[in-house]
């Protein structure tokens, strides 16, 4: 782990103003509760006064840094998700419980990622993970007893249904007992956490830019999302809000239509049409046939189809999801046309992004419970090479990037530089 730098050590001024920006008025701190599992509209997120930023503002004042010290003071006073991803389960027990008597005390709900599904991403940039899935079981049943009665929100398990083992490679899962066991330590997962009376829990359901619409709308139907609250989406990645907004809605109308919709709809995910769908391309106009998923232009016919098909469910029966703004203010990055021959990684520390949308439950979408900022503003999201053979350095950067989950100062300012909105303090 890397060495923490004492709280003592920072100036006092810097310190008190992290702290104080943590703590929001008592009859903010009050109404902060949310009905049943379901966050209410003022519900406030928990801030690390000793997170990545925090420490970099120091770091940066020894440097005589002040314009960055101040950036990062701003960044430090945001709300951000706190990784759960290794450790026994008495430490996990333990840090959980820390954790929320921490927002209690301040009155504030914290925000968990519970990532630790074995086999964690096809063993690639964040490999890892428990050994079996009898240990992923003890693990979550350690963290849901941390969380207890506390109120807290927690994403479960980023890019455990959108990369289930039989999409790793034709031979990492030939039987599909993987992928089996995979979808029951989810759904066990959900149920360990869903029993506590405050906890409000999203299924990870991946981005816009990957599961189609009906794909994705089975996988959380079979991983028991309905016994959750909803859904997360975008999380470590770039997509644009609005884009996120847009494809969860659609997937929580198909979850409705698959479920609770007309008799010859249920258990029939597959046949929503998604963000691949246009029957105006040149192909046979059946959902899942491709057409440009970073065209939007086209989502006009899945809109006209889900009208047609869909219509109008009843709002207090579709589901809702959260989504990850911390880095989308700029969208998806789009790199030059040609300048690479394989897979430019545009999901791997993309190149000139930004912070977007600020933590909030009250996002004025009607299924979006909250936008939050769920992968860490500033950490790498691994040693990308843009799919060029044999090499090391990542040619956006002219170097070798940090390993998936190391702060990365540089990239911390580019973002709060990049920042759409212009991020400000958090004077709530």
């Amino acid at each position: 782990m890397r060495p923490r730098i004492p709280r003592s050590l920072i100036p006092l001024g810097i310190a008190a103003l992290l702290t104080g920006l943590a703590v929001p008025a008592q009859a903010q701190a009050e109404s902060a509760k949310p009905t049943g599992h379901r966050l209410s509209a003022d519900a406030r997120f928990s801030v690390d006064p000793d997170g990545d930023a925090a420490q970099q503002v120091l770091r940066d004042l020894s440097d005589h840094d002040p314009v960055g010290a101040l950036a990062m003071a701003k960044l430090a006073s945001w709300p951000q998700a706190q990784w759960f991803s290794d450790g026994t389960p008495g430490q996990v027990e333990e840090r959980a419980r820390t954790l929320v008597r921490h927002a209690a005390r301040t009155g504030t709900v914290p925000v968990l990622v519970a990532y630790d599904i074995p086999g964690r991403d096809c063993s690639q940039y964040s490999s890892g993970g428990a050994r079996s899935d009898a240990d992923y079981q003890a693990w979550i049943a350690a963290l849901a007893r941390g969380v207890g009665r506390a109120k807290a929100v927690i994403v479960l398990e980023p890019d455990a249904l959108a990369n289930l083992p039989r999409d790793c490679s034709p031979t990492t899962d030939p039987t599909g007992a993987l992928t089996a066991g995979r979808v029951a330590d989810l759904r066990y997962a959900i149920d360990a956490l869903e029993k506590q009376p405050n906890t409000t829990v999203y299924l990870d359901a991946g981005n816009s830019h990957w599961q189609s619409v009906g794909t994705m709308t089975q996988r959380l139907i079979d991983a028991g999302a309905d016994r959750a609250q909803g859904f997360s989406l975008n999380v470590s990645n770039f997509f644009a809000t609005d884009v996120s907004n847009h494809y969860g809605t659609w997937v929580a109308n198909c979850l409705w239509f698959a479920t609770k919709g007309p008799e010859a709809a249920r258990g029939h995910a597959d046949s929503c049409a998604g963000q691949y769908y246009s029957p105006a391309a040149p192909n046979d106009g059946r959902p899942g046939n491709s057409v440009d998923v970073d065209d939007p232009t086209t989502w006009h016919w899945t809109d006209q189809w889900f009208r047609q098909n869909v219509g109008s469910p009843p709002a207090d029966e579709l589901t809702h999801f959260v989504v990850d703004t911390g880095r989308n203010g700029k969208g998806a990055w789009k790199p030059p046309a040609g300048k690479y021959t394989g897979d430019p990684q545009i999901w791997c520390n993309p190149p000139g992004r930004g912070v977007g949308d600020r933590p909030t439950a009250d996002t004025g979408t009607p299924l979006v419970d909250a936008y939050l900022w769920i992968k860490t503003v500033g950490q790498s999201d691994g040693q990308c090479n843009r799919s060029i053979p044999g090499a090391t350095v990542d040619p956006e950067y002219g170097t070798v990037d940090p390993p998936a989950g190391t702060w990365w100062p540089e990239q911390a300012h580019a973002l709060v530089r990049n920042a759409e909105p212009a991020l400000t303090f958090d004077w709530h």
